[in-house]
């Protein structure tokens, strides 16, 4: 069964990277939203086994994103890797807090991605 993906940024290079290496875990369906907003409307078209977010994107950011995952019943468990340049020890526990499983600092390496999403899925 193939793992599927939602990631979420507004760089297209980034989303592009992020995808690269998540299929190195072997059979992956990447799902790429723009921002938040657009994230919603993908998560309601569902399922996804993984969410891995940027924290700065127009319309809505990664942080009100995971407030609406962690505030939905039938997703609230849904893990969610935020990946970011917010390096903050303030962001990163504003982050945790609010519901994030694995915090990332851009320029983030594919290994570090696979390590958390690994983490995160028990594979």
């Amino acid at each position: 069964m193939s793992l599927r993906a939602l990631v979420v940024d507004d760089s297209l290079p980034l989303r592009r990277s992020v995808m690269y290496a998540l299929q190195r875990l072997g059979d992956v369906v990447c799902i790429e939203a723009g921002d938040g907003a657009e994230a919603i409307k993908k998560l309601a078209a569902g399922p996804y086994d993984i969410v891995l977010t940027d924290i700065n994107m127009p319309l809505l950011d990664g942080l009100k994103l995971i407030s609406h995952i962690r505030g939905e019943p039938q997703i609230s468990k849904l893990p969610i890797v935020v990946i970011t340049t917010e390096a903050a020890e303030a962001d990163r526990a504003r982050a945790l807090k609010l519901g994030a499983d694995a915090y990332l600092v851009k320029p983030v390496k594919a290994q570090e991605v696979l390590d958390a999403v690994a983490k995160l899925l028990n594979r």
